[in-house]
């Protein structure tokens, strides 16, 4: 049958919209529900070391798991986080394969990617192609070289570039630097 022999991959690899079946008429709140809803937590995963996931997790909200998985407890919704050197990008592939093949722990939701700037500039043709890969598999945000971050400055609010970051993370700020 092929490859595959006729297995899919989780849905991370479908771009698109997903239909899913009309769940009927919604059910009425109680009176005394909340009407505002809390923003997603997630959990900022390192595909490689050095790729910025702490520094993520100070400046935005989550947790931190490091170069990780999750554990119990932590939020199950995994931001994938790497730098835009080669080597990341190639780190960030190998784990979205481990996601395809099913390898990953059970229960965890991989979200997002969050690429980090390695450098000031824009990426060298072959990085950008590389970049457009993982953008065919999976959302990508992408977060620029910041200065006062490497001087250990994570102060202030995020960069305005990352304003959709910022909202999926629900951090405040977002439009400064």
């Amino acid at each position: 049958m092929g490859a595959t022999d006729g297995l899919r991959g989780p849905e991370i690899w479908i771009r698109g919209p997903v239909t899913v079946p009309d769940p009927g008429p919604a059910p009425t709140p109680a009176p005394y529900a909340s009407t505002t809803a809390t923003p997603r937590r997630f959990s900022w995963v390192a595909a490689h070391g050095g790729a910025g996931s702490s520094t993520l997790a100070a400046v935005y909200g989550g947790h931190d798991s490091g170069r990780a998985w999750p554990g119990a407890g932590d939020p199950p919704s995994v931001l994938l986080v790497a730098r835009t050197h080669a080597a990341g990008l190639e780190s960030v592939l190998r784990t979205l394969e481990v996601f395809r093949r099913g390898e990953a722990p059970a229960g965890l939701d991989l979200d997002s990617v969050v690429l980090v700037a390695d450098a000031p500039g824009r990426l060298p043709r072959p990085l950008a192609q590389r970049v457009r890969t993982i953008e065919s598999i999976i959302d990508v945000y992408r977060v620029p070289w910041v200065t006062d971050w490497r001087l250990g400055d994570l102060g202030g609010s995020p960069p305005r570039e990352t304003a959709p970051l910022t909202r999926l993370t629900g951090a405040a700020g977002g439009t400064a630097r």
